[in-house]
């Protein structure tokens, strides 16, 4: 059991394999938990596909239902507290430049360390990445108010639904416009290699997974789609081993 602790911060983070470092954020939204990538709802474990190779980090998301890891709510900056954990364990594992990998909410976390710490990440994998879909503006919103607050404030006493509605409004409804914690300019001049693999969900939507791999002068994007029919993972793993691999010199 390993854990990172920042004052009222504690974080849940496991390890596999040893090489470079990989840091792995796991899909499911406000409730990414490790135990996530080694269920159905994750189309491949990163962990076990990456760890002949690299030193794979994951952690449980600050206040994921069902994870262990726990922290005030932010109201004010909730992305930014994301990233303060996030960085926050990998420079408590001694870890300056890195290699990021992340599912579904990973996409809005991952151009997030870009903006802070561009200096760190040497290449990122955006898999069926999260993004604003017009129309519908409102269903991070709406989805964690109903799946992530009420946990919640059964656990924690001390945190209310009014507390919640606040920060999952500044966190959705603030800004809620293409991959919520970036602009597209930033996304235009961001010299970081990045790979995208794109989904078409109404939180993956393919449009703005698309516009963003555009966008970045440099961006490759795999086939699409590459989770149906099953046969096609291998082969989006296989993409995202041979581009980590083209940009191992970024840690010279």
């Amino acid at each position: 059991m390993s854990f990172y602790e920042k004052g009222a911060v504690r974080i849940y983070y496991e390890e596999a394999g040893s090489g470079l470092p990989l840091l792995v954020i796991p899909g499911g939204g406000l409730n990414s938990t490790i135990a996530g990538l080694k269920g159905s709802s994750s189309p491949f474990n990163p962990m076990e596909e990456f760890k002949a190779e690299y030193r794979c980090i994951a952690a449980d998301l600050r206040n994921a239902d069902g994870g262990q890891s726990s922290g005030p709510l932010e109201i004010d900056r909730p992305w930014d507290a994301f990233a303060d954990d996030q960085l926050g364990v990998m420079d408590h594992l001694g870890i300056d430049k890195f290699m990021v990998l992340g599912f579904c909410i990973g996409g809005p976390f991952i151009w997030n360390l870009l903006k802070r710490t561009p200096h760190r990440i040497v290449a990122a994998v955006l898999a069926q990445p999260s993004g604003s879909r017009p129309g519908m503006r409102d269903l991070f919103y709406d989805n964690n108010m109903k799946g992530w607050g009420p946990p919640l404030t059964a656990r924690r006493p001390e945190i209310t639904m009014t507390m919640v509605d606040k920060f999952l409004t500044k966190m959705y409804r603030t800004d809620p416009d293409f991959v919520f914690t970036v602009t597209r300019d930033f996304v235009r001049n961001c010299q970081t290699p990045v790979l995208i693999l794109p989904d078409d969900v109404p939180a993956h939507p393919y449009a703005v997974a698309m516009e963003a791999a555009m966008l970045a002068p440099k961006a490759e994007v795999s086939m699409f789609p590459w989770k149906e029919p099953k046969e096609r993972i291998p082969l989006a793993v296989r993409q995202i081993r041979s581009f980590l691999r083209a940009h191992r010199s970024g840690f010279a």
